[in-house]
């Protein structure tokens, strides 16, 4: 990876080889994902669902800048702090937010402190929670295309074809 000069310290350019930035959506069940998919426009990027922290880590390490969405349970909140602890090492451009059940709400600072962007405990707060992915999404700086494939992006039916 290469650094700008004109880009803050933290932001690195993505490598030749990675995948579009998306939404990555880690639970068990799929109400997270459900509720998302009301707020989320899919020209912000791709919402992809996983059900296990190893199935999330393999597609972020695809997609090194992604948003994920992660819920905390009492079986995978161990695995979750050590993988929150090597995030930004790892994946400096990929922000990550923790969903959970209301009994989590008293670990909502604690889960903060150790890198979550955004605390949630209910899928109705599926709202500020998409705006918050959206964001970052647009924040991240753009891959360098050729001419062809700006005039693809740019014509109307360029994002039926990338889906």
């Amino acid at each position: 990876m290469t650094k700008r000069a004109d880009l803050p310290a933290t932001m690195t350019w993505l490598p030749e080889s990675s995948d579009p930035p998306r939404l990555i959506v880690c639970e068990r069940h799929g109400r997270w994902a459900l509720a998302l998919r009301r707020h989320w426009d899919t020209a912000a990027g791709r919402l992809c669902e996983t059900r296990s922290l190893a199935e999330c880590w393999e597609q972020l390490r695809g997609a090194p800048a992604s948003f994920v969405i992660v819920e905390v349970t009492p079986g995978n909140v161990e695995a979750l702090a050590r993988r929150m602890a090597c995030l930004r090492r790892e994946c400096p451009l990929a922000r990550l937010a923790v969903v959970a059940d209301r009994g989590w709400a008293d670990f909502e600072w604690l889960l903060r402190e150790a890198g979550a962007v955004h605390f949630a405990t209910s899928p109705r707060q599926a709202a500020p929670l998409a705006e918050v992915a959206r964001r970052h999404l647009a924040r991240l700086p753009r891959p360098k295309q050729t001419l062809a494939e700006r005039v693809w992006a740019q014509l109307p039916w360029g994002t039926a074809l990338r889906q």
